[in-house]
Formats: C-alpha cells, sequence, structure tokens
C-alpha cells in the first residue's frame, strides 16, 4: 500500500471540501432565492463540470494554469511556482471538477425549504447571510451533509483531472487513483485489488453514515409523533 498516496488524497480531499462549502453554500442560496434569467446560465456553468469529460477539463486547466498564459505567469510569479504539476493545481482542479457535487445537493436541500418560513424569517429583519445561516442550513442539514460526502468521496476518486493536471510526481500529485492506474499497467492486480478495496471501503463507510444518519432522525421523529 502507498500510504504517502493516500495521506495526500485524504488531504486533497479535505483541502477541496473545505473549499467548497465555502463557496457552494452561498451559490446555491443565490440560486434558489435570487431572482433573474441570469441564474439559469450560472446553474448550467456549475453543473458543466459534472458533464464534461474529465480529461478536457483537465486539459482546459493545464493549458490555462500553465506558464504559457497570462493568467498562469501571474499566479506562479505570485505563488513563485506554476499551479500545474502542483498539490495547489490539483486544489483548484479538484474544487472546479467537484463543484457540481457540493452545489447540486444544497439547491435541492434549500428549495425544499418551506417558502413561508423564508419570508417570515425576511419580515422579521433577517439579512441574506443571516437567512442562510439561520434558516435554510439548519434546516437542509441532511444537505450539507451530502454535499460534504460526495464532494470528499468525488475528490478521493477523481483521476482524469489528476493525471491531467498534476501528473505523476510522489508526495506531490500522485494520488490513490494514480497508484491504482500504475498498479493495473503493471499488471500488479493483487495490489491493485487492495488500493480499489481501500477506495471502495471509503466510500460505502461514507454513505453508510449519511443514511443512518436519516434513518436514526427518521426513528427519533416517530418516537416523539408516539
Amino acid at each position: 500500500m502507498d500510504w504517502q498516496a493516500l495521506a495526500l488524497s485524504l488531504r486533497l480531499a479535505a483541502a477541496t471540501t473545505a473549499i467548497l462549502l465555502a463557496i457552494a453554500v452561498p451559490l446555491a442560496a443565490l440560486l434558489v432565492l435570487g431572482r433573474g434569467r441570469w441564474l439559469a446560465g450560472l446553474e448550467a456553468l456549475a453543473t458543466l463540470p459534472m458533464v464534461l469529460p474529465p480529461t478536457v477539463l483537465g486539459f482546459f486547466l493545464l493549458v490555462l494554469l500553465g506558464p504559457h498564459t497570462a493568467v498562469g505567469r501571474g499566479i506562479a510569479a505570485v505563488l513563485g511556482h506554476p499551479l500545474a504539476f502542483s498539490f495547489d493545481g490539483l486544489v483548484v482542479g479538484s474544487v472546479i471538477y467537484s463543484l457540481p457535487f457540493a452545489v447540486q445537493p444544497l439547491v435541492a436541500g434549500f428549495g425544499a425549504v418551506p417558502s413561508a418560513l423564508v419570508d417570515a424569517a425576511r419580515l422579521l429583519g433577517a439579512g441574506p447571510v443571516r437567512l442562510v445561516a439561520t434558516v435554510l442550513v439548519p434546516l437542509a442539514r441532511r444537505s450539507l451533509l451530502a454535499a460534504v460526502v460526495l464532494s470528499f468521496l468525488h475528490t478521493v476518486g477523481e483521476f482524469g483531472v489528476v493525471l491531467m493536471l498534476g501528473g505523476d510526481i510522489p508526495g506531490a500529485t500522485r494520488t490513490l487513483s494514480i497508484v491504482l492506474y500504475n498498479q493495473v499497467e503493471n499488471f500488479d492486480y493483487a495490489a491493485a485489488g487492495r488500493t480499489a478495496a481501500i477506495l471502495l471501503g471509503l466510500s460505502v463507510l461514507a454513505l453508510a453514515a449519511i443514511y443512518s444518519t436519516s434513518r436514526n432522525r427518521g426513528v427519533l421523529r416517530g418516537g416523539r409523533r408516539a
């Protein structure tokens, strides 16, 4: 087992998930509460990475963040190194690639909050930030949990964007998905099976946590009604 790749994958997923929450919560609230035709275009843009082939997205990011563009040179001047083929570059690519998996559950959860509660909060003087923090987020906790889990797992298992944007640099950009690919390419199916089992186990445990939390809440609510 490549423990270094496992640690890097988990670090990448944690950083990506934290950044995605900071972006996805206000974005989802804007999509649900906002008015205007331009919001449809914004939602389509936020959903685009879900349908765009990962290698295509990775290629565009590689070109954009590389040293041959003004954006890439500007970032390199600020950071002291280009984002392409670096851990920071993987974080940027992962945030973009996993954005729909954070936004879509939150849009569904915020949209399910009764409009009467939203209107009442507004009448009581709640501004946008307070409305999101005290009404939408507490009432959409399960959607928030789903966004966290989906973002984390999607980042752990991503391959195309990581390979195109980060390559295969040990300790810097080599994630578990890259390790699995290398093991299969080398016909080391025993090692590949162990790596795949770890990725499968993470997914099963995380999904079980979501559904067990939901079931426990349902039982508690049923007990209160009784």
